[in-house]
């Protein structure tokens, strides 16, 4: 452990700190923490009772780790935050542990989470996600991987965001976003798959237009949900991708976001 003028920071003597870990002035580490081999503690940052942070983490300034949830039916229960290793955790960034819900708040790994973003209690974020200044999460929230939230974004509780979607900046996300598409507008809508996405982690054009003819049926042509998926089902031919989708949008007790009908997408 690497500490930068230890007398005016407080790490709890119970604290579990692993290997090569730097920690900056002013810094507060309460008891029953677990901060992996390699991260960086910025100054300032306030690292709570039930943290569990990975390897390699950065900490930037003002973050607080695993606070107390903002629900009223909180009753002091013992619940954690796990991180992921590599993750970076930008300035002001606010992680709250979870509740007897489920009893735990999760960060995957390699992810970046901007300044000012909020992770409510018991929200689930996958591996290699991005979450830009001010994206808001409510309780709840499940975002499966690589997926991408532009700045501002406000995503009710509940709310289950498919692997490798992307949401442009200002959205409110009140319904399920299925995986690999993008999202905007006000009602969030389908704005077409996420090429840019799928083209950067391999997957090849003909797989990504694959994808898009599942979402033609349930976001262009005009179908009601039930019809698109049985004509999805019955013309497009059964894949992974197809399964997935369907499977999805079968689960999605909230209901998915809207379509927009006579686009060329």
């Amino acid at each position: 452990m690497i500490l930068d003028r230890p007398n005016i920071s407080h790490i709890h003597p119970d604290a579990k700190i692993g290997k090569n870990v730097t920690i900056r002035p002013f810094t507060y580490i309460d008891e029953n923490v677990v901060i992996g081999d390699d991260c960086e503690i910025g100054p300032n940052a306030t690292i709570l009772s039930g943290a569990r942070i990975g390897k390699g983490c950065k900490i930037f300034p003002g973050a607080v780790i695993s606070a107390i949830p903002q629900d009223l039916k909180f009753q002091g229960e013992d619940t954690v935050v796990e991180i992921g290793d590599h993750t970076s955790i930008r300035e002001f960034v606010t992680i709250n542990r979870g509740t007897k819900f489920s009893n735990k708040t999760i960060v995957g790994s390699n992810c970046l989470i901007m300044a000012y973003c909020h992770v409510a209690h018991d929200c689930v974020v996958g591996n290699h996600c991005i979450m830009a200044n001010c994206v808001t999460l409510a309780g709840h929230v499940i975002i499966e991987d690589y997926c991408t939230l532009e700045g501002l974004v406000a995503v009710q509780q509940f709310v289950h965001i498919g692997a490798h979607a992307f949401v442009t900046g200002g959205s409110l996300v009140r319904k399920n976003i299925p995986p690999y598409v993008k999202a905007g507008r006000e009602p969030l809508s389908y704005l077409g798959v996420n090429h840019i996405g799928l083209k950067r982690r391999g997957f090849d054009k003909d797989t990504a237009n694959h994808i898009e003819d599942i979402y033609r049926y349930l976001f262009v042509k005009g179908y009601n949900t039930t019809n698109a998926l049985g004509i999805i089902e019955e013309e497009i031919t059964d894949s992974k991708y197809r399964a997935q989708i369907i499977n999805f949008i079968r689960t999605s007790n909230k209901g998915i976001m809207r379509g927009v009908n006579g686009l060329d997408l």
